[in-house]
């Protein structure tokens, strides 16, 4: 079900791409952004979003899901850094793009965000479950809540849900609060508990369930309660981000421009929160936030600043790097207080907290463990919203020289009384041996 989180990121990346990486990159993606749709009519009906988009600097290509000149890459290199597929009812690619190039896309590190609906075919299906997400398998199965939907005088079903459940999570959403509910009409879907690789960040309440509108309940829905997922994030251990919805119109002007009110609720809402939480949940998505990078990784002994070849047991050494966030247009220091470092053979020998100036330098001091062999300096930062530091380094250890060992070890003095004394008595008793009767 989950073959996102075993084929995208078994292999390491080393150490030094990382480095070259961080120095190299203005910004963490280029702009290039292709837009596959159903219709062209969506270009015009979800303008306000794509607007958004271009607005930050994003180039969009619009193009049909089933364009015979479809491709996603040309001689060995790829033509763009993320795609925003809102094509819901397509049931083939057209060109050379299909649902394994396009999971063959995120393993390579770009982003995609994925909107279905009711209509959503299987492709669509097939590629939201190879990403975590499994939507409801009954294909005329939609969202019901008849406590928290939103008033309408048009919609009887109560599929039209006013949802405020948003993960809290400032990282991905933003720091500005999101004051009106969100509106959502589509499918539900479901993640796997265990991972955490996806994230909910909008969810149904507990009353909702996912069924036919259209039909009695003669069974006990798959899909009940909060376990319905309306909006979900993967972030892959390569640090590729998608974003998958059960509904399409969730993006379009219609919904971003509605009015919104609660049932039960004497507050109405003016404009709806759409628009404010689509936007700022695609600058996290697209890595204009929460993208963190290192630079400038250092280690030497105390005291000197080039880094030595070798350590030696007991040896006092200096550790600093420095940590970066991308604000959407800067790099700006990262500023938190728990970033390790570990001293690693086999498990860790040290495991340092590291201190900070709050100007982005993350360093620390220890001395080197009273073992020798293949050591590792590891930085593996893992939080939430945030790409992942995974940095390593190898050095070797060595024990002391014959020459650098103490002379005198006064732990050692009752090996060295018990040997004069061992040589006094044998003297004694030669001479008493010797000279006596």
């Amino acid at each position: 079900m989950f073959k996102i989180s075993l084929c995208l990121f078994l292999v390491s990346v080393p150490f030094s791409a990382i480095l070259c990486a961080a120095f190299s990159e203005e910004r963490p993606t280029d702009r290039r952004v292709l837009v596959l749709l159903d219709d062209f009519a969506i270009k015009s009906s979800h303008s306000i979003f794509f607007k958004s988009l271009e607005t930050r600097g994003f180039d969009l290509d619009f193009k049909l899901a089933d364009d015979p000149k479809l491709a996603l890459q040309r001689y060995g290199q790829y033509l763009y850094d993320a795609v925003v597929l809102f094509a819901p009812s397509i049931d083939r690619f057209g060109g050379s793009v299909d649902a394994a190039s396009l999971l063959q896309f995120v393993d390579s590190g770009h982003d995609l965000i994925l909107a279905a609906d009711a209509s959503a075919s299987d492709l669509i299906r097939e590629l939201a479950v190879e990403c975590g997400v499994d939507f409801d398998e009954d294909p005329a199965a939609m969202v019901i809540d008849h406590t928290n939907h939103a008033v309408s005088e048009t919609e009887g079903h109560h599929t039209l849900i006013a949802s405020d459940d948003f993960i809290n999570s400032e990282v991905i959403l933003g720091s500005r609060k999101i004051e009106a509910p969100v509106l959502f009409k589509g499918i539900g879907h479901s993640i796997n508990p265990s991972s955490n690789l996806v994230l909910k960040v909008l969810s149904a309440s507990p009353a909702a369930y996912s069924a036919n509108p259209k039909s009695k309940l003669s069974s006990l829905p798959t899909l009940i309660g909060s376990a319905i997922s309306l909006v979900s994030v993967v972030q892959a251990r390569n640090n590729a981000r998608i974003l998958i919805s059960g509904s399409l119109s969730v993006f379009s002007d219609r919904f971003f421009r509605s009015g919104v009110q609660k049932a039960g609720s004497t507050t109405k809402h003016e404009k709806c929160g759409n628009e404010q939480f689509f936007v700022e949940l695609s600058k996290w998505v697209f890595h204009e936030r929460g993208h963190l990078k290192a630079v400038n990784v250092k280690h030497n002994k105390v005291g000197e600043t080039d880094e030595p070849s070798m350590y030696r047991i007991k040896d006092d050494l200096d550790y600093s790097v420095e940590v970066y966030e991308w604000s959407g247009s800067s790099w700006e220091p990262y500023v938190a207080g728990d970033m390790q470092v570990q001293f690693y053979m086999m498990s860790p020998y040290v495991l340092k907290t590291l201190s900070t100036n709050e100007k982005g330098l993350y360093y620390t001091s220890f001395k080197v463990p009273d073992v020798y062999g293949v050591f590792q300096f590891k930085v593996e930062y893992q939080r939430l919203g945030y790409t992942t530091l995974s940095l390593s380094k190898q050095i070797p250890v060595r024990p002391f020289r014959h020459n650098e060992y103490e002379r005198f070890i006064p732990a050692a003095l009752p090996y060295y009384g018990a040997s004069f004394s061992m040589m006094s008595g044998f003297f004694v008793f030669t001479l008493v041996y010797l000279y006596t009767k």
